[in-house]
């Protein structure tokens, strides 16, 4: 018994150190990235980062085996999962939802307030398309111009804000830190819906919808599973630090050079909605949300939910 439990051990450190000493961790430029700064900052040589500006730029190297860990929208990595022989697994929800409907009408307390107007918000296709289409429908409002709420998604989300300021459009949804970036330029700008709490009055519950997850190479958690739980545990200090250190995780964002301005930072991190769950204990909230994108296009994460395997136990 003793040496098949020394032979088993001996092969699980030969197929571990078939890898890269280092962790390859492919980071998203955006609300994302910060809680992983601290970590960034610290140059530990068990990790090697890399910066993309969307899943898009590198999902071919995660599927290439040049990344091991990375971030991605929730239905992304479902997407993955189902099209790939699940070759990535969710390991743990990195963030919360934390969109708002920011306007400089002070008339608009509530979803159907904005009955006959035009909302403006990015997102065609992914989460904020689905969600804000499922808030409605449960609020029984119609998605048209003539009858309901009339969402446009014509405009690219780096022009919102400014177009927003100038009084070209007047309502808009956005995530974090765009929010942010828009109440502090105008006094007249605020924050008039908080669509988690809309969530939260449709589910009845405390409950969360999750927006990021961190994912996980399958044969790179089968063969080294305490590197990837090192690193996860090491993520969760970084993130409760950012958390509790907002002004310095601003500044460590600009040390970086990750193109995110300190003091918006500093102000978006409160309302960014950070968390930290295992993907295995989540997989209610998970499955809730797949089967919101499931209802309005099935190819959004791959035609169906991912069975049980998506989850990574760790």
């Amino acid at each position: 018994m003793k040496k098949v439990f020394v032979l088993i051990l001996t092969l699980f450190i030969i197929n571990c150190s078939l890898f890269s000493q280092a962790i390859n961790v492919g980071v998203l430029i955006g609300p994302s990235c910060i809680p992983i700064v601290k970590m960034m900052d610290a140059k530990e040589s068990d990790y090697k980062y890399e910066t993309f500006a969307s899943p898009q730029n590198f999902l071919p190297k995660m599927l290439k085996d040049e990344i091991d860990i990375g971030f991605m929208p929730l239905n992304i990595a479902a997407k993955v999962f189902n099209s790939s022989n699940k070759k990535l697994l969710c390991a743990v929800i990195c963030g919360g939802g934390n969109l708002s409907l920011i306007t400089k009408d002070k008339k608009i307390k509530n979803l159907s307030d904005l009955k006959n107007k035009t909302v403006v918000t990015a997102g065609k296709g992914a989460t904020p398309e689905y969600f804000i289409k499922y808030l409605l429908t449960e609020n029984n409002i119609a998605i048209d111009e003539k009858n309901g709420v009339f969402l446009d998604f014509s405009i690219p989300t780096a022009s919102i804000v400014p177009l927003l300021l100038s009084d070209k459009i007047k309502y808009v949804i956005l995530p974090e830190p765009y929010s942010t970036i828009a109440t502090s330029k105008s006094n007249e700008v605020y924050y008039s819906i908080d669509l988690q709490d809309e969530f939260e009055k449709i589910t009845k519950t405390t409950s969360f919808y999750p927006l990021t997850a961190i994912v996980v190479r399958s044969e790179f958690a089968i063969n080294c599973p305490e590197k990837v739980k090192d690193f996860l545990k090491n993520y969760e200090t970084s993130s409760d630090w950012v958390q509790e250190n907002p002004k310095e995780a601003g500044l460590l964002c600009e040390k970086l050079q990750l193109g995110l301005d300190s003091n918006i930072v500093e102000h978006s991190i409160p309302k960014s909605n950070y968390v930290f769950r295992k993907s295995s204990d989540s997989k209610e909230e998970i499955e809730h949300l797949l089967k919101i994108f499931l209802q309005n296009d099935e190819n959004s994460i791959g035609g169906k939910l991912p069975d049980s395997s998506f989850y990574l136990n760790w």
